[in-house]
């Protein structure tokens, strides 16, 4: 999968483990946006983020283009072996992780059970139910 995409629906950012450097963005099953599903999504290796705590109207993971990696390369002194691992986190935002290849896994949320989250390194994977998963770039 080329870019991930999950738009209207509320993601929010909660967690990043900087032992590990790990960042957690989590979209739980809303009646209001009248989703059915959870969606989480993994970015590990990171370097440098700008981020909001909450995107209101999803997210669109993406590879930085040339252009948008120009200006954060100017800004953030990054280098340019940074332009594969620069993720624009919205579609036209400032938004961006430098990091690993983000992951994704998403579920019905009344099938989870008693798991409550599918990045849950104390249970099996693949769960048990069925689930959808993949990374990006």
């Amino acid at each position: 999968m080329a870019d991930f995409i999950r738009e209207g629906r509320l993601f929010r950012v909660v967690g990043f483990n900087p032992s590990h450097r790990y960042l957690y963005f989590v979209s739980e099953a809303l009646a209001v946006d009248r989703t059915t599903t959870h969606v989480e999504v993994s970015i590990g290796h990171v370097e440098l983020m700008f981020l909001k705590p909450i995107y209101r109207n999803g997210l669109h993971i993406r590879r930085a283009g040339a252009d948008e990696f120009a200006v954060l390369q100017e800004r953030h002194r990054l280098e340019p072996a940074d332009a594969d691992y620069t993720w624009m986190l919205e579609p036209d935002g400032d938004s961006f992780v430098v990091g690993g290849r983000p992951s994704w896994r998403e579920a019905e949320y009344e099938l989870m059970g008693d798991r409550e989250a599918l990045y849950d390194a104390s249970k099996p994977w693949p769960p048990e139910f069925p689930a959808q998963w993949g990374s990006v770039g």
